[in-house]
This record gives structure tokens, C-alpha cells and sequence, in this order.
């Protein structure tokens, strides 16, 4: 949480004038029902918003090292922080992943009503053990107990040692966002959302029968992915924990050419042959069951949301979507023979 705090903080300059979240909704990897809404949300609650997530990332974790109604303080607030996280977009599995090392913040005090107390139960032993090392006629601790102390124990070193380098990042005005420190990645610095971006860009695939795909008469027909962006009708997904990887890339894609994302051509290519794993990985597609197109392309789109209540909105649009220009040009299967060729990949087929 203190690393993914200070890389906002000494990120972009919306996380210090609290406007990140004016955009942060929109323009997140994969948007859900529900970031539509808090978008629109008054500025004010924006503003909260953005300071309740510098307090939750940068103050709360000291906490941890306070008494224990701090402890349960902090612990609360990282959960109810995740909680609201996984509610307001589709994260995947991180939020939920966070929350582990957050049910750390309570001790078994706060956790008791999770266990049985009946006799013989969880909590009936405990109290059982407790009351043995109390009165001392607790047995001496076996050979396995010794051994199992002297691994934790060492273990605990060595997290403190290889932790060195990734608190010296931490304090390092040239802070590096997920970064591991060590070959065996045992410890790692991690950050999100260091740089939010203002506007949605989406990359849509078109193909099309057509013999010149220049003649402006040629029908282009869309691809559908499983939960990015693309029909404007279509509401967002709802798929967290679930994360689909390819939707996510495509999003970072979007913010590049396509000479930085190789694996987006090869994508197109096994597009090109109606490809069974390719088609796996996406929503619709136009051709399926036919002849596949001649040509694929990749248009360059803006999306922001509909308004509430607007006549776009009560049309059924949760998007409205303005074509920037084109990202991959309109390519055939056999003018990326080359391509393919130069990169080490199988020439996709058409399966009969």
C-alpha cells in the first residue's frame, strides 16, 4: 500500500490537485456497470475520493506498528478500501489478493466468531493450550517444533535482507514501479496507477470480403472482445476476480502503435484463418462459421461515456465513440507471410 501511495504521489500531477479520479473510472483497463455511475459522480466526491486514497495508501499502513485498535484500524480500512475497489471495476484478482496479508491487522481476539467454541472445538483447544503454557504444564516443544522455529526464524532474516533494497526504493525520489529486486522474486515493489490517463482510446478490429479494401464501398464488420470496450449498446462486463488477459493488453496497446505490440498483428493473422484458439479469446466474431475475411484492420477509436439520462443513454448507449484514424493498416494473409516468417511464428491455416 506505501508503495503504491508514494508512486502516486510523486506521479502525476492529478493525484496532488485530487483529479484523478475525474478519469480514473473511464479510462481504467476494463470498466464495470458501476464505474459508469461514479464517473459521473459531483467533482466534490471526486476530491474525497482521491484524498480518502492517499490517507488508506499512506497513512494507514503505519498503523500496523501502533496498538491494537490501530492495528484493526488499518486493517479495516485496506479491506473496506479493496472491497470498494473490486465493486468499482474489473482489477482481476488483485484486490482480492491484497486482502490476505490485510486479515493480518487482527488477532484472534477479532477472529474468534469465525470458530467454532463448543468442546473440542477450535477456540475450545486454544483455550486449552493457553491455559497449559500459562500454568507452565505445557509439554517441552519436540524436535519438529525446535526445527520449524529455527526455519521461520531464518526465514525472516532473509525476507529482512532481500527487503533492503525494495525500502532504499521506496525512499528514492526515482521510485520504480513493480520491480523485484532479487532472481527468485521473493520480494517485490509494487505500484498502480502512478499515471492515469485522461482519455480512452480503444483498438477495434474490422474485417471484410471485400477485393480492394480501400474501396469505400467495402463492408467492414467488427469484432467483439469478451469485456473491453467496442459496441457502444453493450453494457460493461462484470468478471472480477476473473481476468481476461487479452482484453487487458489491448488496452495498453491502445496507448501505442502497433509496431510495439508485434503479438497484435499475430493476433490478426490467426483472425485471418477464422484461428479456433484466437476465436476463443474474443466475444463475436463476425465470420465465424463462414469463410473467414480477406482482410483485416485495426481502427483507432476515442470512447468516453454517455451522459446519464441523455438521449444517447436512453437509447441503450453507454458509450458514444469518435474514430481517431487508423492503427493497423488493412492487412491479408498472404502480405503477412514475411511477417510471420521474420518473428519465428507458424503460418496460421484455414482449418477445413
Amino acid at each position: 500500500m506505501l508503495g503504491a501511495g508514494l508512486i502516486k504521489i510523486r506521479g502525476d500531477q492529478c493525484w496532488r490537485d485530487l483529479t484523478c479520479m475525474n478519469y480514473h473510472y473511464q479510462t481504467q483497463p476494463v470498466p464495470n456497470p458501476v464505474s459508469y455511475y461514479l464517473h459521473q459522480t459531483p467533482e466534490n466526491m471526486h476530491k474525497f475520493e482521491t484524498l480518502s486514497n492517499h490517507f488508506v495508501e499512506l497513512v494507514a499502513p503505519w498503523f500496523i506498528f501502533l496498538t491494537r485498535p490501530f492495528r484493526f484500524t488499518c486493517g479495516s480500512l485496506q479491506i473496506l478500501f479493496q472491497v470498494i475497489l473490486i465493486i468499482s471495476g474489473n482489477l482481476s484478482f488483485l484486490n482480492w489478493l491484497t486482502i490476505l496479508p490485510s486479515i493480518c491487522s487482527f488477532d484472534d481476539a477479532h477472529l474468534a466468531f469465525l470458530f467454532p467454541g463448543w468442546r473440542g472445538g477450535t477456540k475450545w483447544q486454544v483455550a486449552q493450550i493457553q491455559q497449559e503454557e500459562k500454568s507452565g504444564r505445557a509439554p517441552p516443544p519436540s524436535w519438529g517444533q525446535l526445527v520449524r522455529r529455527v526455519v521461520h526464524v531464518s526465514l525472516a532474516g532473509l525476507i529482512v535482507y532481500l527487503s533492503l533494497p525494495v525500502v532504499q526504493n521506496l525512499l528514492s525520489p526515482r521510485q520504480a514501479m513493480n520491480t523485484s529486486f532479487d532472481p527468485l522474486r521473493l520480494v517485490n515493489t509494487y505500484g498502480a496507477f502512478g499515471s492515469v490517463t485522461k482519455e480512452r482510446t480503444e483498438v477495434i478490429f474490422q474485417g471484410t470480403y471485400a477485393m480492394n479494401p480501400t474501396d469505400p464501398g467495402a463492408v467492414w464488420e467488427e469484432y467483439e472482445f469478451k469485456c473491453k470496450p467496442g459496441n457502444v449498446t453493450r453494457r460493461p462486463c462484470l468478471i472480477s476476480p476473473y481476468h481476461y488477459r487479452l482484453d487487458w493488453l489491448m488496452w495498453f496497446a491502445a496507448f501505442q502503435n502497433y509496431s510495439y505490440n508485434n503479438w497484435l498483428v499475430h493476433l490478426a493473422a490467426k483472425l485471418l484463418v477464422n484461428d479456433p484458439g484466437a476465436e476463443s479469446l474474443i466475444a463475436h466474431n463476425p465470420f465465424h462459421g463462414k469463410q473467414p475475411p480477406r482482410f483485416i484492420r485495426a481502427e483507432h477509436y476515442k470512447y468516453s461515456y454517455t451522459k446519464i439520462g441523455s438521449a444517447a443513454a436512453k437509447e441503450g448507449k453507454w458509450w458514444k465513440r469518435r474514430r481517431i484514424g487508423e492503427y493497423l493498416p488493412a492487412v491479408s494473409l498472404g502480405s503477412l507471410n514475411q511477417y510471420i516468417k521474420q518473428h519465428g511464428w507458424n503460418m496460421p491455416a484455414i482449418k477445413q
